[in-house]
């Protein structure tokens, strides 16, 4: 069993924890830590998690063999970089890094200590996101035509004044930081690499920050793709590829609906008619959960994790030219 500490015990945190918690022999946390300890302390009796006093105490704790961090993005490389020197095996989410640069010493940090660096993009692992990919790799889908992602959350109205997710600073480029960096990575792993992008955002909700996020993107194969995404709106999430031989989808906010509808058929002195669409429905999965067993088998069985790093470099690149599409007003390379 890897033996965890959570550094981070907002809600994300602590639905790590609650994830795993007597459910699987894979992954156990045995320590937490929290920039508000006295918050977080009736969560860590309910669940009989120790508060460790520091985040060195834990790096120098042999019992501890992984951390897992749900803290402020630009906190990552700082956090990486001690973890890795301490020979712990390191669970990172999602975005990683604020830059390509930071990402790009963080994955140099694990490297040269020989220890596993993962992000935490779990929506890889949902059953209908595997559906999709499955029908991408097949050859359901044809040759790839375009993709559209929308993803909102909902959140923006619940989120405390000054609390980190909704600065400036935190969330660069609007709501691709807080949510769109899940389509961004689909769109990745099924089209490849990025060439250029033009980003707008604004303020709908709120007023601190920019809180919704317009994208178009072209990619090298010549796909190209758009996103919408927002933190002000109900919650929603719909991605559809689109294929020459026909559509896949995957909708509804916990990615339970799937569907694929394949390309109509001209019928003798007819009408051209669809097939019945495939639908599938997959309520209720945990991806928190299958993402850190996935992380601890890698671990123990020295395969690889499910996402791969030159994935998320390359994301990187692409947020970067998002920023910068979003600050200049025009079209923007992708490094």
């Amino acid at each position: 069993m890897v033996r965890a500490a959570i550094l981070g015990l907002g809600r994300w945190g602590r639905s790590f924890v609650r994830s795993v918690a007597g459910k699987t022999d894979d992954i156990r946390f045995v320590a937490a830590l929290t920039r508000t300890p006295a918050k977080a302390q009736a969560f860590c009796d309910e669940v009989g998690l120790p508060m460790a006093t520091s985040y060195e105490a834990i790096l120098s704790d042999p019992a501890i063999d992984a951390v897992v961090l749900a803290t402020p993005h630009s906190q990552h490389e700082a956090q990486v970089k001690a973890a890795a020197a301490a020979g712990k095996h390191i669970l990172v989410e999602k975005p990683m890094a604020l830059t390509r640069a930071s990402a790009e010493a963080q994955v140099a940090a694990a490297r040269d200590a020989g220890v596993l660096l993962a992000v935490g993009f779990n929506r890889r692992f949902h059953p209908s996101i595997c559906a999709l990919r499955e029908h991408v790799k097949d050859g359901r889908l044809g040759a790839l035509v375009g993709m559209v992602g929308q993803h909102t959350s909902g959140i923006a109205p619940f989120i405390a004044a000054g609390e980190w997710r909704m600065t400036p600073e935190e969330s660069p480029g609007g709501a691709i930081t807080g949510v769109g960096v899940h389509t961004l990575d689909h769109m990745i792993e099924l089209g490849g690499k990025v060439e250029t992008v033009r980003a707008v955002t604004s303020r709908r909700g709120v007023q601190c920050s920019d809180d919704t996020t317009a994208i178009l993107l072209r990619f090298a194969s010549g796909l190209t793709a758009t996103m919408f995404c927002s933190l002000s709106t109900a919650p929603n999430l719909s991605f559809t590829v689109y294929g020459t031989k026909g559509l896949a989808e995957v909708s509804a906010a916990d990615l339970s609906a799937f569907r694929f509808v394949p390309m109509p058929v001209a019928m003798p002195d007819g009408p051209v008619t669809a097939p019945p669409p495939e639908r599938q429905t997959h309520a209720g999965f945990d991806m928190q959960h299958a993402e850190l067993v996935a992380f601890a088998r890698a671990i123990r069985e020295g395969t690889p994790y499910p996402v791969a790093i030159e994935d998320v470099l390359h994301g990187m690149s692409v947020f970067d030219a998002i920023v910068a599409s979003t600050l200049s007003g025009r079209e923007e390379p992708v490094a």
